[in-house]
């Protein structure tokens, strides 16, 4: 299960920079119902973004992903062509959970050298090619494929077909009808769902099928946080730390930290960047008024980055909301042994890993809000594919009730159009010619 513990918001911890949350929450409960309502109400329109709220009870979906695994066997390498939320979530669950023979490379950027590097490490024969796009027209991930596909053909002749999947819109876009006239597999990315939202589609189960992970239990915690997110707001957990995000913003803590205490979770914070920073940082309400709001997120893991940030995140300005995530239990555990010459560590023998790396987190969020610094901690009963499935879909929803909140859309994403328009007139597109003399003009060559 998830629960949060949110002690360490309240005034009598943190002073001024804290919260009442219980006379808040009774304050704002019909705004938040209200959010709640709106949501649930647009969902069926392809046009608001919100199918991501459906993809957890598509079972058909994740049933054709499972027998496109099963009917494919020799797969070794599972490359996965993808940029931003077409990599993220899947990168965040493989580390967390991820198993079985195959192993899974994920190619999100075009730097060539750690292409080549990819490249000259696979043998094609056992090797899975997964392009995702819904448009088609991403640069960087249609730039790998040209190059992949031309890797496998070389090596394979036409058996390239029989190692490429793709994942595209079901009708649009430029991926779609070359799939159909090669006789390529491929999936569906939901019309209504953005990238951002989308490791709940083909987009992220259609990997996480071949990495072993249990896609029945993760859709079923995905499952759990949408009951709660749609029910009544005192047991509405994203609609809880929505508000507090909210609140807080507004005391000036406009700085999100998100650190879970998990090596395992170590791209949690990655995917969760993009999802808040993408949905929520917006120049113009929904009305096309100048509003410019949004609170930047930051990464952090612990512990390891006790001996880094939280320097600054203690002693710094107190301008930041830290969220950590840790686990009630481990899924295995390790014994600190007693070590002759060395009683001074005595402290440690007979401990566990896990009894130190939760007094880790603890003792942190203690220190911070005895510093004045606000936090909270959600924490999962363990690390497996229910709780994990139920956090990145309680996350969504509280990016979607912040985004209700301040009044702007959580899913577009107008700021990141203008430089992909700059790129394309760059790298000579047709059609961007005006574009490219603009960026001339401009000195950008």
């Amino acid at each position: 299960m998830l629960r949060l513990e949110l002690h360490n918001l309240s005034v009598e911890r943190v002073g001024a920079q804290g919260m009442d949350l219980a006379a808040e929450l009774a304050a704002n409960a019909r705004k938040l119902e209200a959010a709640r309502d709106s949501l649930v109400a647009r969902k069926s329109n392809p046009e608001e973004f919100l199918g991501w709220m459906d993809t957890p009870e598509d079972t058909e979906a994740v049933r054709e992903v499972l027998r496109y695994r099963q009917a494919n066997p020799w797969v070794r390498e599972f490359v996965v062509l993808g940029i931003g939320g077409s990599a993220l979530g899947t990168q965040c669950v493989h580390a967390a959970l991820g198993q079985g023979p195959v192993r899974l490379h994920i190619v999100d950027n075009v730097e060539p050298e750690p292409i080549q590097e990819l490249l000259r490490s696979l043998d094609p024969r056992v090797s899975l090619v997964n392009v995702i796009s819904k448009s088609g027209s991403t640069a960087e991930t249609m730039a790998a494929f040209l190059v992949f596909r031309k890797w496998l053909e070389d090596s394979l002749g036409e058996d390239w077909k029989r190692h490429v999947v793709v994942t595209t819109d079901p009708a649009r876009g430029l991926l779609r009808p070359y799939a159909q006239a090669e006789g390529l597999a491929a999936f569906e990315v939901p019309p209504a769902v953005g990238g951002r939202y989308s490791v709940t589609c083909p987009v992220g189960t259609l990997p996480l099928a071949f990495a072993e992970v249990d896609l029945d239990r993760l859709m079923a915690g995905a499952r759990k946080a949408n009951e709660l997110a749609t029910g009544p707001i005192g047991a509405n957990l994203s609609a809880q730390t929505a508000l507090v995000n909210e609140r807080l913003a507004k005391k000036g803590m406009n700085i999100c930290v998100f650190m879970p205490y998990s090596t395992r979770l170590r791209y949690l914070p990655d995917w969760f960047v993009q999802l808040h920073d993408e949905s929520l940082g917006k120049m113009k309400d929904k009305q096309g008024r100048e509003v410019r709001v949004g609170t930047t997120a930051v990464r952090a893991v612990g512990t390891t980055d006790q001996h880094a940030q939280v320097q600054l995140f203690r002693e710094g300005p107190h301008d930041k909301l830290v969220t950590m995530v840790r686990l009630e239990h481990p899924t295995e555990d390790l014994e600190i042994p007693a070590v002759k010459g060395l009683e001074s560590l005595d402290y440690l023998f007979g401990k566990s890993f896990f009894e130190l790396l939760t007094a880790e987190a603890k003792a942190t969020a203690h220190a911070l809000a005895k510093a004045g610094q606000p936090n909270y901690t959600v924490t999962l009963e363990r690390l497996d594919a229910y709780n994990l499935g139920w956090l990145l879909q309680h996350l969504m929803w509280q990016t979607a009730f912040l985004g209700e909140l301040w009044n702007i859309n959580a899913f577009d994403q107008p700021g990141v159009e203008l430089g992909k328009e700059y790129t394309y007139a760059l790298m000579g597109r047709k059609g961007y010619e005006r574009l490219a003399q603009e960026l001339k003009s401009e000195g950008v060559e």
